[in-house]
Order: C-alpha cells, then sequence, then structure tokens
C-alpha cells in the first residue's frame, strides 16, 4: 500500500506540476484568451490520462507478479515430487548461507519432508525470494496508484482553478507543491527509513527542478 501511494502521489505532484508550469510559460505571454483555463482543462486532461496509465501499469504489474509466483509454485510442485533428491540439497545449500550445518538442518527438513506444501512454501521464500500475493492485490494495487496520482495532481492545479491572474496561480503553485514535496517526501522517508529530511528535500528538488526544466522550454521554444 505504502509503495502504491508512493508511485501515485510522486508522479501525480510532479508531472501535473510540470504540465501546468510549462504551459504557464507559453499562455502568459501568447496573449491566449482566458489562458488560466487551457491550464486548467490541460492539467485535468492529464491528470485523467496519468491516473489511468499509472492505475493500470500498476494492475498490470500485480497481475505479472502474481502469475509468475504461481508459475514458480507449480514448478516447485513438481520437483519436489520428481526430484526431491535435489530438492533436499537445496534445503540443505540455503541453510549453510545461514551457517547451519547438514546435521543441524537435517531434522528441519525431515519435518518439511512430511509437509509437503509447507517444503513447497519454504522453497518459494527461502529459495526464490517470492512470497503470494493477497486475494485481489492488482485492483487494489490500481485503484490505489490512481487515487493517489488525481490527489496529487489536483494540488498544482488548485492555484489556477482559483485564480485569473497567471503570475499569481503560477507562483502559488509553485509554493504549494514544493510544500507539498516536501512534505510527502519526508512522510515517504519516515515510512521507508530512508531519512525525513532527506527524502523530503530529495523529493522536492526533483519535483521542482521537473517543472523549471518545463517552465524554461516552453518559454524557449514560444520565443521562437
Amino acid at each position: 500500500m505504502v509503495r502504491d501511494v508512493v508511485i501515485g502521489m510522486s508522479d501525480g505532484l510532479t508531472v501535473p506540476f510540470a504540465l501546468a508550469a510549462g504551459l504557464s510559460g507559453v499562455v502568459n505571454t501568447s496573449g491566449v484568451a482566458n489562458p488560466m483555463h487551457l491550464v486548467v482543462l490541460a492539467g485535468l486532461a492529464e491528470i485523467a490520462a496519468g491516473s489511468i496509465a499509472m492505475g493500470l501499469g500498476g494492475y498490470l504489474a500485480a497481475r505479472g507478479d502474481a502469475e509468475h509466483y504461481a508459475s514458480e509454485r507449480r514448478r516447485e510442485e513438481r520437483e519436489v515430487v520428481e526430484r526431491p533428491r535435489d530438492e533436499e540439497e537445496e534445503i540443505y545449500e540455503i541453510f549453510e548461507k545461514y551457517g547451519v550445518e547438514r546435521q543441524e538442518s537435517s531434522p528441519v527438513l525431515a519435518a518439511l519432508k512430511r509437509k509437503p506444501e509447507a517444503w513447497v512454501d519454504f522453497m518459494m521464500r527461502f529459495e526464490l525470494g517470492l512470497e503470494e500475493q493477497e486475494k485481489g492485490r492488482a485492483s487494489k494495487s490500481a485503484s490505489t496508484i490512481a487515487f493517489s496520482y488525481i490527489a496529487g495532481g489536483l494540488i498544482p492545479l488548485l492555484p489556477y482553478m482559483l485564480s485569473s491572474n497567471g503570475s499569481t496561480a503560477l507562483l502559488t503553485s509553485v509554493a504549494i507543491t514544493l510544500v507539498a514535496l516536501l512534505v510527502f517526501g519526508g512522510v515517504k522517508g519516515r515510512l521507508t527509513g530512508a531519512g525525513l529530511v532527506r527524502s523530503g528535500v530529495q523529493t522536492m528538488l526533483i519535483g521542482g527542478a521537473a517543472a523549471g526544466a518545463a517552465y524554461a522550454l516552453a518559454r524557449l521554444f514560444n520565443a521562437h
């Protein structure tokens, strides 16, 4: 859940922010009628498309992980029956990595052999490093990423919705989005153990750089 929120929110804050800033660099110098309306419509269209694309990507990734787990489990179930000696050697090798000698791991192997399903579970976890997903994980991942993207994307667009002055909307959007990126990055760092300040500043700088580049390029191309 945390991973999906991070994926959706980070892109939701950054991409619409960069788009709105880039469009501001064009509409403020091109004499477009009702420029804020254009920025808001383009931003909302991007949020809609981005949330669908990101949600679909999360769904397909989760489905792919589930299908990979199921395929590997079927293979392990066959090997436990058809190649038990090879599987026993793999058990010993796994324990040897942790400094457990063969005679010490033999009782564990004997216990696992009495329960083939537990044996397969052990191999999936410790040999392949795979864990079974909870049911409905793909749809939950898709919805979490999509709604997080929408929530993040509306933050930089809010000033454009409430103001008719392009310069004021841009400056306000920059301020609140940088604060949101800083807070979000800090929370992410706290949850993942990466460090509250370090993660917050890093996230803010990346989002700010993306928006700054989009704004500068838009102004540059519009000038020509």
